[in-house]
This record gives structure tokens, C-alpha cells and sequence, in this order.
């Protein structure tokens, strides 16, 4: 790998690294969500909220993350977990090629970030999430950030 210099070099390698632990998060939360019973995710939910860890438990984020919870255990627990398994292990590989500077796989980095955008803002239309448009606004800077890596890489 070669010495980052640049203040943007260095925005690209933590990028790179957040979306590597978010897709190692990821990958271990679909693992885990995929064996844990419905009942034990809304009980976890509830005691995130009871102990105002997502602010006041009559606020709009506690109730915001309850829902969640309840459309999770209400059927939506198999898109949940394909999701989160299939989102973190691309984003991992993706991580990996890149931190090595694979080349080609800076293209299909950008293109696959993305699809995630374009699924993130149509699932945040659908749903009203707070949480999505941000993520698709974390997305994008990254794919700016990869598409001026890869040029740089390309010139040198």
C-alpha cells in the first residue's frame, strides 16, 4: 500500500477502514439477529428504551427504535437478517480489495456503493427512516472519495 500523504489519501483510508468495521458489525449483528427469537429482540428493545439510551422513552428516535423492533419481530426478520449478512460480507470484500489496491475492483466499489445509496433513499421513502439518508450521504462522500483514489492510482 502506498504512504498516504494528502489529507484526502487519509479521508479515503478511514473511510475505507469505517465501512470495513460497519461491514464487520454488520456481518456479526445478521449472525446474531438470525439466531436470536423474535420475542428476545422487542424485550431488548424495550430495555434500550426504558433506560433512555436512545433519549427520552416517549421521544421520537425510543419510539422510532421500538418500531423497529416490533417490525422486526413481526415478520420482517428474514429481509432483516439477508440484508445485513449479504450488505456487510460485499462490504468486506470490497474493504479488502481496496485497502490492497486492487484496481478493478475500485469500479465495481463505487457502482456497488452505489446501489446501496439508490436502496438506501428508496427505503428511507418507504419507511420514513431517519437513519437511511444519512447512511446514503455517508455512501456517497465514500464513492467520491474511491473514484479520485482510483484516478490517482491510475495516473501513478
Amino acid at each position: 500500500m502506498r504512504d498516504r500523504t494528502t489529507v484526502t489519501d487519509r479521508l479515503f483510508l478511514v473511510a475505507v477502514l469505517v465501512k470495513g468495521l460497519d461491514g464487520a458489525v454488520q456481518l456479526v449483528g445478521g449472525i446474531a439477529l438470525a439466531f436470536l427469537p423474535p420475542d428476545a429482540i422487542t424485550r431488548l428493545a424495550h430495555a434500550v428504551v426504558t433506560r433512555d439510551l436512545v433519549g427520552p422513552p416517549t421521544g421520537a428516535l425510543a419510539g422510532h427504535f421500538e418500531e423497529a423492533a416490533r417490525h422486526f419481530a413481526a415478520g420482517n426478520r428474514a429481509f432483516v437478517v439477508a440484508y445485513l449478512l449479504l450488505h456487510g460480507a460485499i462490504k468486506l470484500v470490497l474493504v479488502t480489495a481496496l485497502l490492497r489496491e486492487v484496481l478493478p475492483v475500485y469500479p465495481v466499489a463505487a457502482a456497488a456503493l452505489g446501489l446501496f445509496v439508490l436502496f438506501e433513499v428508496l427505503r428511507a421513502a418507504r419507511t420514513g427512516s431517519l437513519v437511511l439518508p444519512l447512511l446514503a450521504a455517508l455512501d456517497v462522500a465514500i464513492i467520491v472519495l474511491v473514484v479520485k483514489e482510483y484516478r490517482e492510482l491510475r495516473r501513478g
